[in-house]
């Protein structure tokens, strides 16, 4: 990451997971259901490809759950959108465009999910009143840690552990009145 997958061994920056949450925005702002979906990677030429031991040093995704869970990622994506039912897709920073949209390209498919879908949700955390130099060093996966918000254990860089780690602190900030549901529709953002 550090040198932006520009070494000449670096594979390219693919999606191999993805994890979703959906929120509910009414009553007590339940989560509502989630979701985890392994892609099978390929390489720019079509050809499966092998998960890079860092990647699975850094995500504890193996070989073999990639193997007998992965889809391809095009239906990956449908399933992600069927999922997310025609709501918006929030992730920390620009996610759909570095792993879905790179993905994309390199698997030579057509991106499905358009961008006017998909949000920062850092935006909605320094709208809520998290200073933006901590919001520059907090990671997803720390988000709930970070307001003290008790959760069950969840592993850094797993999709959706690091999705549920950022549900659970949009619900805490929609449960104190720091967030609204308003504050969710991308229209409206400047």
């Amino acid at each position: 990451m550090k040198r932006h997958w520009a070494g000449p061994m670096d594979p390219d920056p693919i999606a191999v997971q993805i994890g979703a949450v959906k929120l509910g925005l009414e009553g007590d702002f339940p989560v509502l259901e989630t979701e985890r979906i392994y892609v099978t990677p390929v390489d720019r030429f079509g050809r499966e490809c092998a998960l890079d031991p860092y990647f699975i040093d850094l995500t504890g995704i193996s070989q073999e759950t990639v193997t007998s869970e992965g889809i391809s990622l095009k239906s990956a994506i449908d399933r992600l959108a069927g999922f997310s039912d025609g709501a918006c897709l929030w992730s920390w920073g620009k996610d759909e465009l570095y792993l879905l949209g790179i993905s994309c390209y390199v698997a030579g498919i057509d991106p499905v999910l358009p961008a006017h879908r998909c949000g920062n949700a850092s935006r909605l955390l320094l709208n809520a009143g998290m200073p933006y130099e901590d919001i520059q060093k907090t990671n997803s996966g720390r988000l709930a840690d970070y307001f003290g918000i008790d959760h069950p254990p969840l592993n850094g860089h797993d999709a959706l552990d690091d999705a549920m780690s950022i549900a659970l602190t949009l619900q805490h900030l929609l449960r104190n009145g720091r967030l609204s549901p308003g504050d969710f529709d991308l229209s409206r953002a400047d």
